[in-house]
């Protein structure tokens, strides 16, 4: 007599909370990557003064130092959704974290070469990053894109925070060189490179073999909108991470000072990521908002440069919540203006691609500026009109409309 198994139906209660720690796990991993995507940025922002100082590099050197990383930004970016769809998002991030960790330690040898050289192999891993990182927000938390764009862009911020705050503390305490404060922020790094491994190592789901593309997203008006309020925000605030400590230390300021008032900055970009996608997306549109934060950031540079220095504090405290919500509204408009996590990744990659190339105009020329003038008032201008052109494009980007491109699967 043949004994029957009934097979015992599998308790949804179970396979709902597994899927609930899973997806906590790779939103909690998506936040810890992002953490380490700023500290290149704002690591070398505080140690600059030190640098030329020293002679480490002059004026020009330093404006094409700043400029570097983030023209890599705009260079690599395209290389995120090849990657994608040959590797997966999870084994692309490991690839990321690997050439962060390398670069960043790179970059800290105490010599020009490897300074520029580390810089750029860490602009790379951070350009594909940056692509993917609303990409997977997008598939992965369709119903909780305020939630996760919010978060994410918060770690971005508190990445920055960390360093503006903690490199010159940490070199005095160790009593170290500028190199040695750069090199320290591979560590930080290294770790989540080690904690990603095993979750890129587990099989993904990826239309690997069925190369998708994206079609007319170059012809379409919403597309270049987008992307231009992504360049312009961030011109803003790369100018802003590589720049504020020589302005405010030319002004009277002590380094220790200024990097302390960057960092209060950036910590006001934190709230105001985490807190204005939430609401943002609670509005019909987010033209009116993008455009009230882009006029705020541009009276917080300009009262920092001109302002009264005992007012200094208020003047960084505004100009933080101007650029920490244009930074979180640029990514979240490229989700919102996405009709799927295909067109996401590619509207993404260019976005940050054409974007982050104008946004290397902003640190570069702050640097020009400075050696043709021997002082930084020229750079108010440049910064006004960058703001103005961040309004304009953030109110066009804002409107609640999807771009018309269509995808397609390559044959």
């Amino acid at each position: 007599m043949a004994i029957k198994y009934e097979q015992q139906p599998e308790n949804p209660e179970i396979s709902s909370f597994q899927h609930s720690i899973r997806h906590f796990a790779l939103g909690f991993g998506l936040i810890l990557i992002a953490f380490n995507l700023r500290p290149l940025f704002a690591s070398l922002s505080v140690l600059l003064s030190d640098m030329l100082h020293q002679q480490v590099l002059t004026s020009t050197q330093a404006g094409y130092l700043t400029t570097l990383p983030v023209l890599c930004l705009g260079i690599f970016a395209p290389l995120a959704p090849w990657l994608s769809q040959r590797i997966g998002n999870k084994r692309s991030l490991l690839v990321v974290m690997l050439l962060l960790t390398a670069g960043t330690a790179i970059r800290g040898q105490g010599n020009l070469f490897p300074l520029f050289l580390g810089s750029a192999m860490a602009g790379m891993a951070i350009a594909i990053g940056n692509v993917l990182l609303p990409a997977i927000v997008k598939k992965e938390f369709p119903h909780a894109i305020a939630l996760m764009t919010g978060s994410y862009t918060m770690a971005l911020c508190a990445g920055a925070a960390a360093a503006a705050a903690g490199t010159l503390p940490l070199v005095k305490w160790l009593d170290t060189t500028w190199a040695t404060g750069l090199a320290l922020w591979a560590l930080p790094a290294g770790v989540v490179l080690l904690l990603w491994i095993p979750y890129a190592a587990r099989s993904e789901r990826a239309q690997l073999s069925k190369q998708s593309r994206v079609t007319g997203l170059w012809r379409d008006a919403l597309a270049w909108q987008v992307t231009c309020f992504m360049g312009l925000q961030s011109a803003l605030g790369y100018s802003i991470f590589g720049w504020i400590v020589p302005i405010l230390h030319d002004r009277g300021l002590e380094e220790m000072q200024a990097g302390l008032i960057l960092s209060v900055s950036i910590i006001v970009q934190l709230i105001a990521c985490f807190v204005l996608p939430s609401l943002a997306v609670r509005c019909k549109n987010q033209s009116l908002t993008n455009v009230v934060l882009a006029l705020a950031a541009a009276i917080g540079f300009l009262g920092m440069l001109f302002g009264p220095i005992e007012w200094v504090w208020e003047f960084s405290v505004l100009q933080g919540v101007g650029q920490g919500g244009l930074f979180a509204l640029a990514l979240t408009v490229i989700v919102l203006r996405s009709p799927d996590a295909r067109v996401a990744t590619h509207l993404s990659g260019m976005a940050q691609s054409v974007g982050y190339t104008m946004a290397a105009l902003g640190p570069l020329l702050i640097g020009v500026l400075h050696s043709l003038t021997g002082n930084y008032a020229a750079s108010g201008w440049w910064f006004t009109a960058l703001c103005l052109g961040a309004a304009v494009s953030g109110l066009k980007a804002g409107r609640a409309v999807l771009v018309l491109s269509s995808p397609k699967l390559n044959p």
